[in-house]
């Protein structure tokens, strides 16, 4: 299998219920991350161009459920399951998704 050029790690940390950070898996990374990998393998970008992966923690609870892409170097934040979709299509076109991707400030946990 050849190198991909992309990794997408979708955070799919569990927290118990209550949490104040709250959890990604809790607000449906779990099914993110299968819709994404789906979506990737119905347009045959999987083998080549982008692998779905889940990964723990992404230190971003607050912007959840975040996605890590790798080696771009950025994160996209409140992702949906209806976001998916627009995210394939612009791995399609070399482009991301500006409104979804967190900006500095979204990495500073907010004060309570």
């Amino acid at each position: 299998m050849a190198h991909r050029k992309r990794y997408l790690f979708v955070c799919v940390n569990r927290r118990p219920d209550g949490t104040p950070k709250g959890s990604c898996a809790a607000r449906g990374a779990i099914e993110l991350h299968a819709k994404l990998k789906e979506l990737l393998e119905a347009r045959g970008l999987a083998q080549v161009e982008a692998r779905a992966c889940t990964s723990s923690c992404l230190d971003a609870c607050w912007a959840g459920p975040t996605i890590a892409v790798e080696p771009d170097h950025f994160m996209y934040g409140r992702v949906g399951l209806d976001d998916v979709s627009e995210i394939v299509e612009a791995l399609e076109r070399g482009e991301r998704v500006e409104r979804l991707v967190l900006e500095a400030r979204d990495f500073d946990e907010p004060k309570k």
